[in-house]
């Protein structure tokens, strides 16, 4: 049987960070796919303005190594390096349609429904055959016009049909599926992006559980104790973490805040920010505040092994799932679309209300209440949310668009999805629930 290929498409590869386009190549290799990543010169969040950029990532994320026409091996998958362009105020990627003619897939996808490299995706599939799926990572927090109630003939609504409906629309097409990341992901992908409810497929992001996982060894315990040392923290600290860009929409300074409240009424509380940005030297002011610069991926799982709560005051973080995996509770704002980051294993507060924070992170002043909820937390993302069985399903998906006949005749799915799947007749949301229900009460 000849080795399926699979092209995925990347407006940028952030090496260090632990993106769908780092880890999903690296479990569909493990399936047996060929595996090549095409992605631009730029670095990440290259839409940041160059002072912020600078302050935030420079020296972690700057993607200088990123060369044009570079083709390396990563962890079994190809990596191609294409020159950026930019058209009409987007990135295109300079002959995308020459560099999937050489690579020849079977399956292109490609990470969002609309803008430049999907349409160009589009326009190379009639000459080069292969199936093309889409994804949508936009949830509502990050778009505006999902909150607003505007006028049919509204300017901003017509700029978006115009600018994002219409190419949405045309590029699914051409495709068999979108992958939205969430619900309101989905919503935004139909509404907004022009992809038909029929072809959108809600499919979560996922973690690598060989890096994120709790604490099982005398190693783990080890490096834990170790690490709590060097940041200055005492065995009775709860240290919460947050990692990421300590930016004003992600406001990290608030929970720096929260902490610096609890420190003065003598509790014993911490604040670990694993980051960079321009809110740092007001989080290192707070009092009981520990900031640390960006780590790599691969390092990450120590600084959450050695936390105790991980805490994400405003936007929906991929980290809560990392931490979560590694064994933390976790505590996020109450207006989050991806309820199941906390579901049995969690905690909301409302949004930007710091007396509501504080209450809530003393609802984990308890090591066993800790211990019990961080316990169900990485149990659900091994089950549920690894990228081995996200990567399992795509596979499904591929396998069936190319040989769609193959399936409706033999009415079977792939050994290595059977494995992990869901019966068709129970719902994996209430399955998902259910069992983490009666875990919860099986450790009580």
């Amino acid at each position: 049987m000849t080795q399926m290929k699979v092209a995925l498409l990347t407006e940028v590869f952030p090496r260090n960070m632990g993106y769908l386009e780092n880890f999903l190549p690296k479990y569909l290799v493990r399936l047996g796919i060929d595996v090549h990543v095409v992605t631009t010169d730029l670095p990440p969040y290259y839409q940041m303005q160059e002072k912020e950029f600078n302050e935030t990532y420079g020296g972690f994320a700057d993607s200088k190594d990123l060369i044009p026409g570079a083709v390396e091996t990563i962890q079994g998958f190809t990596l191609h390096v294409l020159r950026h362009k930019k058209v009409l105020g987007y990135m295109r990627m300079s002959g995308l349609a020459k560099k999937l003619a050489s690579i020849g897939p079977d399956i292109v996808q490609a990470m969002a429904p609309i803008g430049w490299i999907p349409l160009q995706a589009a326009l190379a599939k009639p000459l080069l055959g292969f199936k093309l799926f889409t994804g949508n990572h936009y949830h509502a927090s990050v778009f505006p016009l999902a909150h607003k109630k505007p006028f049919p003939w509204s300017g901003e609504l017509l700029r978006c049909r115009l600018t994002r409906t219409l190419p949405g629309w045309l590029v699914s097409l051409f495709t068999e599926k979108c992958y939205a990341i969430a619900p309101d992901c989905a919503d935004i992908a139909t509404r907004f992006f022009g992809v038909p409810k029929s072809k959108i497929s809600v499919c979560t992001l996922g973690v690598d559980t060989e890096l994120f996982n709790p604490i099982c060894t005398e190693q783990n315990l080890q490096s834990r104790l170790s690490l709590r040392q060097h940041l200055g923290f005492s065995g009775s600290d709860i240290v919460c973490i947050y990692t990421g860009r300590f930016s004003e929409d992600k406001n990290p300074l608030l929970l720096a805040k929260a902490v610096a409240q609890l420190v003065s009424a003598g509790q014993p509380y911490r604040g670990l920010f694993v980051g960079n940005g321009m809110q740092a030297e007001a989080i290192q002011s707070c009092a009981g505040c520990t900031t640390h610069l960006f780590v790599p991926v691969h390092e990450l799982g120590d600084f959450y092994r050695a936390s105790d709560i991980g805490v994400w005051p405003a936007q929906e973080s991929l980290s809560m799932m990392d931490a979560a995996a590694c064994g933390l509770p976790i505590v996020a704002n109450n207006t989050m679309t991806a309820p199941e980051r906390l579901d049995g294993n969690g905690a909301a507060y409302k949004l930007n209300n710091l007396e509501d924070l504080v209450r809530v992170l003393l609802e984990f002043r308890d090591l066993e209440t800790r211990k019990r909820m961080g316990a169900i937390g990485a149990r659900k993302m091994a089950r549920y949310f690894s990228w081995e069985s996200i990567a399992r399903r795509r596979l499904r998906d591929y396998k069936a668009a190319l040989n769609p006949r193959g399936q409706r005749e033999e009415g079977l799915v792939p050994e290595e999805i059977s494995l992990t799947s869901e019966p068709a007749d129970i719902d994996p949301k209430h399955r998902m629930v259910t069992d983490l229900r009666e875990e919860s009460i099986s450790d009580v």
